[in-house]
């Protein structure tokens, strides 16, 4: 772990992810049957909102029951953030260390300071997914995302397409994601859950 690189396409409706769900392109390149989890998200940044002016994300998620503490900072290269996750419960100072010794940066530690580090925002969804295995040998997850965002009071509804390389070179998954927006008229969705929660009220 330590670099995602990965696309995010917005979904326009129940009628396309049902389609998306039996595309046959897809189903050729599965690896085995779709797999569905809840997946309950908080976002975590400090009153001054360090995290978030710095384009890093700082989140506690349970998927399908498992509690994981993740960190994700820019990159230069499209597509692609630094990301490193550890199995905790909370981001307090014992995963702050987990996560450096997995490779995050040394600047988690000026921004998670003295542990004034709130609850901000969150999302609730169901995650549909199944691995991908491409011609070449590359692999990627493809997920479909359905749920809400939330800030304090307000709720956002979003469905939106994932597609991580896991494996190998990105050409045949940018080449499946050119095919799936010009087949479905998907269109890219260039913010993140975080970005798009933290500025519900």
């Amino acid at each position: 772990m330590g670099k995602e690189l990965e696309y995010k396409l917005l979904v326009p409706d129940e009628a396309c992810l049902r389609q998306l769900l039996h595309d046959a392109e897809i189903a050729a390149m599965a690896e085995g049957p779709w797999r569905e989890m809840p997946m309950k998200t908080t976002y975590f940044d400090s009153p001054d909102r360090r995290f978030g002016a710095r384009h890093w994300t700082l989140r506690r998620r349970l998927e399908d029951g498992r509690s994981v503490v993740c960190v994700k900072t820019p990159h230069a290269q499209a597509h692609t953030r630094g990301e490193w996750q550890v199995s905790a419960e909370r981001p307090d100072e014992t995963a702050v260390e987990a996560l450096l010794q997995a490779g995050a940066p040394r600047e988690l530690l000026l921004l998670y300071g003295a542990g004034d580090i709130l609850p901000v925002c969150g999302a609730e969804f169901v995650r549909t997914c199944v691995m991908l295995r491409f011609s070449d040998g590359s692999r990627a997850e493809l997920a479909l995302d359905r749920g809400i965002l939330f800030g304090r009071t307000e709720r956002l509804p979003f469905s939106e397409l994932e597609l991580e390389l896991y494996a190998g070179e990105p050409a045949q998954m940018t080449a499946l994601v050119g095919a799936l927006c010009k087949r479905y008229g998907l269109c890219e969705q260039p913010r993140s859950k975080f970005a798009r929660a933290r500025e519900l009220k």
